[in-house]
């Protein structure tokens, strides 16, 4: 699929079908995540791929949102930020939180890529999630992605528009100054 038209098509589904999804797809979705930016080139990011229904049923309590435990996969990602903060300081964070973001978006444009459908899971106990995955205390649970075929077609929600979000040169600019042939 064309990159602007994975982009266009990628959004968040929360009807699952009971089909189950080849796993090794999902892998493949995980395999493009890793492939995003590092700070430093240091990796930070760990994924668990669920798909014991019991683990599912109390990772979607945990989400407090019915449609996760519909899912024949989650896909839970974690940061693990030791390194780059020793690297970094405090800052680290943010950096590791941002990496988190880039992979994400990777794991999710090829898993739209292939067919398949998931949802950003932010809302969660992160105790709950933890004690059930046997996730260590440092580490940081980033979000949920219940993972599966779509039931159905939902509707797109409506994005921004560019001009509701762009700013040139400084904040509120609207207009972008025109360079001259002259000044070139």
């Amino acid at each position: 699929m064309e990159l602007d038209k994975v982009i266009e098509k990628r959004r968040s589904v929360r009807s699952f079908s009971s089909k189950k999804p080849n796993w090794r797809d999902i892998i493949k979705a995980i395999d493009a995540a890793r492939l995003s930016p590092l700070a430093g080139n240091i990796p930070t990011l760990k994924f668990i791929l669920v798909s014991e229904k019991e683990k599912i049923k109390e990772l979607a309590n945990a989400c407090q949102q019915n449609f996760v435990g519909k899912a024949e996969y989650i896909v839970v990602v974690c940061t693990d930020p030791t390194q780059v903060v020793r690297s970094y300081g405090e800052r680290g964070y943010k950096y590791a939180s941002q990496q988190a973001g880039a992979s994400i978006e990777n794991f999710l444009l090829k898993i739209t890529d292939l067919g398949l459908s998931s949802c950003w899971i932010g809302a969660f106990s992160d105790e709950d999630v933890k004690r059930i995955l046997k996730i260590p205390e440092n580490i940081i649970v980033e979000a949920l992605f219940p993972v599966g075929y779509e039931i159905g077609k939902s509707k797109q929600k409506q994005k921004p528009d560019l001009d509701a979000i762009l700013y040139f040169n400084e904040w509120k600019n609207k207009y972008m100054k025109s360079i001259r042939t002259s000044e070139l």
